[in-house]
């Protein structure tokens, strides 16, 4: 079980450990930057810049990915860190050089983290003694090692005195051996479980910032329904919505272009069991219009993921057709 140690921000740190969301966007301004440190479900911990050297945090590691800056502040709005869109891009453009920073929309990298949690100042965890103060990004920890080891411990041990501090749940969130990050979930520790290593991993749910991006990454961010790529137009739709308990899981949805999003939504397109595109005669009888989406009628989804855990499950699929579609 690994570890990353990430020198973090510290006005980022205290904006967010004020409002304790339930998915933080870990952002670095460097569009071309590659983060490979930690595999999903592991610990993502934040280190204060000195004089405050300190680990006072984390998040499990859900995923990263290179975003524009428009689609992350989309996605995670004040989670990014900041108060609002223009000191987020600010900040961005603060952090780059010459030309950079006339960047309409900048590119940056996105480490996306789950269940974060703040610790009080008295639970504060100074610095492993090899952690060099001139590291800029971070350092990986092995809990093979014996400085790992220790750090996770303690850890964990703040987990434990902090609970309300850990999760919006309540919940400590750190052992389970599922790696399906694309239905996390928060519950109970199991005693039974070691306390670090590889069942040091969290259920935690995924947030709506988590869900919108695992779907434009899994559709590759293209429209299942046309294949359009123009991504500021496209909008990660819940087949089953959340109202209604549909879960925040890849396979509960859709990336759609934004028309056609609503027309979904209001239940004047669906998709069935086999895939299909289905659209309703009520557009053009209410609109008199809807050429292009008739169109689409009879059709196979365009894109669908890779991954066939990722793909718009049947379950959800026959509840929009029964529940939403106006047929």
């Amino acid at each position: 079980m690994k570890a990353f140690v990430a020198v973090t921000d510290n006005s980022w740190f205290e904006y967010l450990a004020s409002n304790r969301p339930d998915e933080v966007n870990f952002w670095r301004p460097g569009g071309n930057m590659v983060f490979k440190a930690l595999n999903p479900g592991e610990l993502l911990l934040f280190k204060l810049h000195a004089p405050l050297n300190y680990i006072v945090g984390g998040g499990f590691f859900l995923r990263f990915s290179i975003l524009p800056s428009s689609l992350a502040w989309d996605a995670f709005n004040v989670k990014n860190g900041m108060p609002d869109r223009n000191s987020f891009m600010k900040a961005i453009r603060g952090h780059r050089h010459g030309e950079g920073r006339s960047i309409q929309d900048p590119k940056i990298g996105c480490i996306l983290l789950t269940a974060p949690f703040f610790f009080s100042r008295d639970q504060w965890i100074p610095m492993p003694s090899d952690f060099q103060l001139n590291t800029v990004q971070g350092k990986t920890y092995s809990d093979e090692t014996t400085i790992g080891k220790s750090l996770f411990e303690q850890v964990q041990e703040r987990m434990r005195l902090e609970p309300h501090r850990v999760a919006l749940s309540g919940n400590s969130p750190y052992s389970f051996p599922s790696r399906d990050t694309s239905e996390l979930r928060i519950g109970e520790p199991d005693p039974n479980l070691p306390r670090y290593g590889t069942d040091f991993i969290t259920h935690a749910r995924l947030g709506q910032g988590g869900f919108r991006i695992f779907v434009t990454e899994a559709y590759s961010r293209r429209c299942a329904l046309t294949g359009e790529k123009t991504l500021p137009v496209l909008e990660a739709a819940h087949i089953k919505p959340y109202a209604d308990s549909g879960p925040h899981r890849t396979s509960n949805g859709l990336l759609l272009r934004s028309d056609l999003h609503i027309l979904f939504d209001r239940g004047f397109i669906t998709v069935d069991e086999d895939r299909r595109i289905h659209v309703s005669q009520r557009i053009k009888e209410e609109f008199g219009n809807g050429k292009e989406y008739y169109a689409l009628n009879g059709r196979s989804l365009m894109m669908l993921p890779e991954k066939e855990e990722e793909r718009p499950s049947r379950e959800f699929l026959l509840w929009h057709n029964s529940n939403r579609y106006v047929g």
